[in-house]
């Protein structure tokens, strides 16, 4: 049997709060291609209320929104990355990418010490 592939996953944490993490960064890229909190959450398969409240946290970690909103109404609502959003991506996908090629020759070791299988259920 195969091993499951492990993977190492950033998160930036700021106090208590995740800034942004490999979600997170995948839901700026989603709102950046749709122009929506709600497409990009159907697009991730999260309630539109989960990715609201994650943008909401990455607003609130940064120095400046990486996320801007326009009300709906007749004239429809959307958003859009920010330009500093835009910086903030690229930036956390660069460290990823590095980070990746940085562990990338530990990792084959490192995964022969983990289970075949990851564990059943709900894992805390």
């Amino acid at each position: 049997m195969n091993h499951v592939k492990a993977r190492p996953r950033i998160r930036i944490q700021l106090g208590s709060a995740f800034a942004i993490g490999p979600g997170k960064a995948d839901l700026l890229q989603a709102v950046a291609e749709t122009g929506s909190i709600s497409a990009a959450a159907r697009r991730m398969e999260m309630s539109y209320r989960r990715a609201w409240l994650l943008i909401d946290t990455m607003n609130r970690c940064f120095r400046e929104a990486v996320v801007d909103t326009a009300t709906g109404g007749k004239g429809g609502g959307g958003a859009r990355i920010t330009p500093f959003g835009k910086t903030v991506l690229n930036s956390y996908r660069t460290m990823e990418a590095r980070a990746m090629a940085s562990m990338s020759r530990q990792m084959p070791d490192f995964t022969r010490l983990l289970r075949k299988t990851p564990p059943a259920g709900k894992v805390y």
